[in-house]
């Protein structure tokens, strides 16, 4: 375990929200299916359930997208206005199935507020372990998902939204056999 396993569900949860939008489909378009995409997620707390809603997370979701790929500098100047806007305040909460984690916003607070401060907080961790080369972009020409990197030797190079890597390596086994022949 590279981190604390709320920051790993966390960060997972990042991950699934960016490639709701990855290779130009868009599967979180309307309310039922960010309900879908919350459930799935575990996600829990208040909810307006309306069209402002789901266009606020799909501003989150820009926002952390362009986090997953910026330098240290960029990134710790994003993940702080993302607390500063949400007036974090990190407390421990133990709510649901989960045991004791840390929040920094109220159940309250709107939804995408709530994310984004979830996501800020999961971000501050890989940060200051100096593990931003965890998170990458699939590798694979055609895909532009992001993927996470939490393999103890550091070799996950392909997403988990389609197939990447089972095509990457079928191309590369039929570019060896080639050769062969």
């Amino acid at each position: 375990m590279v981190f604390a396993p709320d920051t790993e569900i966390a960060l997972r949860t990042v991950v699934n929200l960016i490639n709701t939008a990855a290779n130009g489909r868009e599967s979180l378009a309307t309310v039922a299916d960010l309900d879908h995409f919350l459930q799935t997620e575990g996600f829990s707390g208040s909810r307006a359930g309306d069209a402002e809603e789901v266009a606020s997370v799909h501003e989150l979701r820009g926002r952390l997208a362009n986090l997953w790929t910026a330098d240290e500098d960029s990134a710790v100047a994003g993940v702080n206005r993302l607390l500063r806007e949400a007036n974090a305040l990190p407390q421990l909460m133990k709510h649901d199935e989960w045991d004791w984690h840390l929040h920094a916003t109220a159940r309250d607070a709107p939804l995408a507020e709530r994310m984004g401060t979830e996501a800020a907080m999961a971000l501050v961790d890989v940060i200051r372990t100096k593990e931003m080369d965890r998170l990458l972009v699939c590798e694979a020409e055609d895909c532009d998902a992001v993927v996470l990197d939490l393999s103890r030797n550091r070799s996950k190079r392909y997403c988990d939204t389609g197939n990447c890597a089972n095509r990457a390596h079928v191309a590369a086994y039929r570019a060896r056999q080639a050769t062969v022949r």
